[in-house]
């Protein structure tokens, strides 16, 4: 993974510095809230509704054992004992005080991590695939060129003070883990007919207000040419977007107003100029250098069976449940990726205790060559395990409650913090994502339902995710009173696509029921194999309307 070089050290180190000082004057009362607050936000630091969060970025969503086990120690010190895992990949902590940020950040500083544009109008943390540098369909590790935008993003003094937050994630594979066609600018490596690999560019994706699903401007752009090609895009925002309404500043705005057309000849246009003097021509021998950092870890040579794999599977029928739905398939014989459920039943989603941390940590340095990754569902991957010792990390995440055998299921929801955090939300998320996970514990049932993801934000911004859930829950207010609005059909993966909402929104207590009618509509109208994206796909909204509002 990518260590700091002499010049990101100085750059954190010089950042926390400044922090610390500007943090002493608010505390003195020399800088009013108003003054404090985008020089906070530079820094990762909201204010929440009952205390200050600090976000932390978690580049690509990569992450070491030491790093881990910071956060942990942070997690004790500083808050409550535990952090919460976003749909960023990044970590929050929700309780930190003030006074105590600038140590917090010098810590993390220690460990090569930082809070750096994790908030603001700016480039933000960028995001990719968990399963990076281990998926079997790989075109090329995505975390090369995500470092690359990283480096050039950072205080870009062009792109600091943009109309709105700006996100980009990328994908190394066909099958989309990365959720690109939601983000600002969504990159996909791919490989063209003369064997060259290069990025096809989507942009003016993302959810909130007025959900939108990016539109590709660019089959091809050389890897030499990407960080001109981005500069153009950004470019062209910064002069167009707009200042003037906070509700139509993304670019995705932009993209809808003059049309994709349009957009792309302004953007050619705009990439032809930057080509032009060459500055940003990305240069082989800096690729080289970057792409050193993420070089294959040291696999053993072994058989692709494990004798021992399969003499636990048909001993521990627990085990068995958990390889099915948490362990995926590596690019590297003997190896397994190995994903960490956070969401146990009755649990809250993303929530990771800093005990857990520790032991997470622990596992990853033993069984997973030290590192370890965050996703953007919420949950945690160890991309290189041995097959011959998957039941020996089952069994050290047992212990402290993290082998829940649920990935991809009703119950490994994604959940924004909603009500009980969130200054901006409606709706409570946390409560309804644990009542429709014990509604739905029964591991058998689980499986019998097969994939399905249920996505739940606390208001329109959509933390949450709901636009793209199979099933998305939105938190709304109706006259001091949570209600929530129903949506399905969304998706997230390289078939993107907007939740279609059902009707009239349910109460606090009728949404659960409403939930379990949905799965049971599903199972009566799915054939042999089929998904509920695919029944939904094939049969429509209308049967699950009719049995919606039939019976509430």
């Amino acid at each position: 993974m990518y260590r700091y070089d002499e010049f990101d050290q100085q750059l954190v180190n010089e950042r926390v510095a400044q922090f610390r000082g500007q943090v002493a004057r608010r505390l003195a009362g020399e800088l009013t809230e108003d003054e404090f607050k985008p020089l906070r936000l530079m820094n990762g630091v909201y204010l929440q509704l009952h205390a200050y969060m600090l976000r932390i970025a978690v580049p690509y969503g990569t992450l070491s054992s030491k790093q881990l086990r910071m956060l942990a120690q942070i997690g004790r010190k500083y808050d409550r004992g535990y952090g919460h895992f976003t749909t960023r990949q990044n970590l929050q902590f929700n309780w930190p005080a003030l006074k105590d940020v600038p140590d917090i950040l010098q810590d993390l500083a220690s460990v090569e991590m930082h809070c750096i544009q994790t908030s603001g109008n700016c480039i933000r943390n960028v995001t990719s695939d968990q399963y990076a540098g281990a998926a079997k369909n790989e075109i090329e590790d995505p975390r090369i060129v995500s470092e690359i935008i990283r480096q050039w993003s950072t205080f870009h003094p062009e792109f600091s003070y943009l109309p709105r937050k700006f996100k980009i994630a990328v994908s190394g594979t066909p099958d989309d883990r990365a959720a690109i066609r939601v983000h600002d600018i969504g990159i996909q490596i791919v490989q063209n007919g003369k064997g060259e690999i290069g990025y096809e560019i989507y942009v003016g994706g993302g959810l909130g207000r007025t959900p939108m699903v990016a539109k590709k401007i660019s089959d091809f752009v050389p890897k030499e040419d990407l960080l001109a090609y981005l500069e153009a895009i950004l470019r062209v925002y910064n002069m167009y977007g707009r200042r003037d309404n906070i509700y139509k500043a993304r670019i995705k705005i932009l993209v809808h107003e003059i049309g994709v057309e349009e957009m792309q000849r302004q953007v050619e246009a705009e990439f032809a100029e930057i080509q032009k003097g060459g500055a940003l021509h990305l240069p082989q021998e800096e690729v080289a250098r970057i792409e050193a950092y993420f070089q294959p870890p040291a696999y053993e040579e072994l058989p692709d069976e494990s004798t021992e794999l399969n003499k636990a599977i048909l001993a521990d029928t627990n085990f068995a449940n958990w390889v099915k739905s948490n362990v995926a398939e590596h690019k590297v014989p003997g190896y397994s990726i190995v994903n960490i459920s956070l969401k146990p039943i009755g649990g809250v989603p993303g929530d990771c205790t800093s005990d857990q941390m520790d032991a997470v940590a622990d596992i990853a340095e033993k069984y997973s060559f030290d590192e370890l990754r965050v996703t953007h569902e919420q949950n945690l991957t160890l991309a290189h395990v041995r097959k011959k010792d998957l039941h020996a990390v089952y069994e050290a995440l047992k212990a402290h409650d993290l082998a829940t055998a649920n990935i991809g299921l009703i119950t490994d929801q994604i959940a924004c913090p909603g009500l009980d955090y969130c200054a901006l939300a409606n709706a409570r998320s946390i409560p309804l994502a644990q009542q429709i996970s014990e509604r739905f514990a029964d591991i058998e049932r689980q499986h019998e339902i097969g994939e399905l993801k249920i996505n739940t934000s606390g208001c329109i911004n959509a933390c949450g995710h709901h636009h793209v859930g199979h099933i998305g829950i939105l938190g709304v207010d109706k006259k001091g009173v949570e209600y929530y609005q129903v949506t399905l059909g969304g998706a997230a993966d390289e078939k993107t696509a907007i939740g279609d909402i059902v009707g009239r929104a349910f109460t606090e207590g009728e949404v659960v029921d409403a939930i379990e009618t949905i799965v049971t509509t599903y199972i009566g109208a799915r054939t042999d194999g089929e998904r509920f994206i695919d029944t939904y796909r094939r049969v429509g909204i209308d049967p699950f309307k009719e049995s919606l509002y039939e019976t509430h």
